[in-house]
């Protein structure tokens, strides 16, 4: 590589740090990390846990940011040193390093340049993930499974934490449905353009005849609702049902009715939660749930209205992805034409590709 060309490569990076640091307003991140870690060192901090519980994840968060974002200026300021010592001593070795972190670097910056791109009104929020299986019999049960474990395992990759509120198991395998939290800032944003129709081709194991079967699960991403939001719930337009957890096979999970369902009379949403072994701490949380649908729908509502206003808008919330384990091994979002071939690993939490296509289409669609 020339070094006239390294050189406009190095200034085109560093350009781009630039406008990202602009973007992050990093004076304004260390300023709210100063609020946070006073509010950490409070004796009366875990008092309340849960409001402690928010106050240390997004310190903690807001911390891991700004750590990002200086080691990366950093890295980018160490490769001119990098390449000119490579330069001056013309060694191959020194110069495969500095274009290998070269490399490396470019893809850390692709990297929080899509963090830039989560903008929107909830972006920052925690999430909720509902999955459900669709057409397809068992066969949909058992995807629905593969999909919540792949969430999972992306969530466990990064290190976030996550909790399932409840889980509905298929009477032969799988799942019928689940909702769980993934409790990190930006979950929202990040997972929301996961939402939509999940396709699944492959020779069914459920099959005696091994043949080709497709089925269907559907993903639901909300944003987790704040004191902030007004989502008023007449408790007349509630009915509460109780009844006994259970799991796999239908067996007994707690020897109480502690599992709480709630249905929401005008609109028919339905939500439960069976994690807890409070039935007053588990319909709190299936309010929360609720909360958070009702929430969504308004905004689908607000934004068909403006889709109408604009003579119809992109409709990305359908059919978005395709997994294929025969005749061929693929993995194609429908809409970003992002693709690997290796379902395996995607199933097994490697979606990153796929998040950050979706989120730079997404911004796209938006302009």
């Amino acid at each position: 590589m020339a070094v006239v060309d390294v050189s406009e490569e190095l200034k085109s990076l560093s350009s781009t740090m630039e406008s990202i640091e602009a973007v992050l307003d990093l004076d304004k991140l260390r300023a709210d990390i100063a609020v946070l870690e006073e509010q950490a060192a409070a004796p009366s901090l875990w008092d309340d846990p849960d409001a402690a519980q928010k106050i240390t994840s997004k310190l903690s968060h807001l911390q891991a940011e700004v750590r990002k974002a200086e080691a990366l200026r950093g890295r980018i300021d160490d490769l001119s040193v990098l390449f000119e010592m490579a330069e001056e001593e013309d060694d191959p070795d020194t110069r495969a390093e500095a274009e290998s972190e070269l490399t490396s670097v470019k893809k850390a910056l692709d990297e929080m340049e899509v963090r830039t791109l989560l903008s929107g009104e909830y972006d920052s929020r925690e999430a909720l993930v509902n999955i459900r299986a669709e057409a397809g019999g068992v066969d949909a049960a058992d995807f629905a499974e593969q999909l919540q474990r792949m969430y999972l395992r992306w969530a466990e990759r990064h290190g976030y934490k996550t909790e399932i509120y409840e889980t509905s198991y298929a009477e032969e395998a799988g799942i019928k449905s689940t909702t769980f939290a993934v409790q990190v800032p930006y979950a929202y944003g990040t997972l929301s353009v996961e939402q939509g129709t999940h396709r699944l081709v492959r020779i069914s194991p459920f099959d005696n005849q091994g043949r080709r079967q497709t089925s269907f699960a559907g993903v639901e991403v909300l944003p987790v609702v704040e004191q902030t939001d007004h989502v008023e719930i007449d408790e007349s337009d509630l009915r509460i049902d109780v009844y006994r957890s259970s799991g796999p096979g239908g067996q007994g999970v707690n020897t109480t009715d502690s599992a709480v369902r709630l249905t929401h009379l005008p609109t028919g949403i339905v939500v439960s939660c069976q994690n807890e072994r409070s039935q007053i701490q588990n319909k709190a949380t299936a309010m929360n749930v609720l909360q958070a649908k009702l929430l969504e729908r308004q905004r689908q509502e607000e934004r068909a209205k403006m889709d109408a206003l604009k003579d119809g808008g992109s409709s990305w919330g359908n059919q978005m992805r395709s997994y294929v384990l025969h005749p061929y091994q693929m993995v194609k979002d429908l809409r970003t034409e992002f693709e690997v071939g290796n379902p395996q690993s995607v199933l097994d939490g490697e979606i990153d590709g796929f998040l950050e296509a979706g989120i730079r289409w997404r911004k796209q669609q938006e302009k």
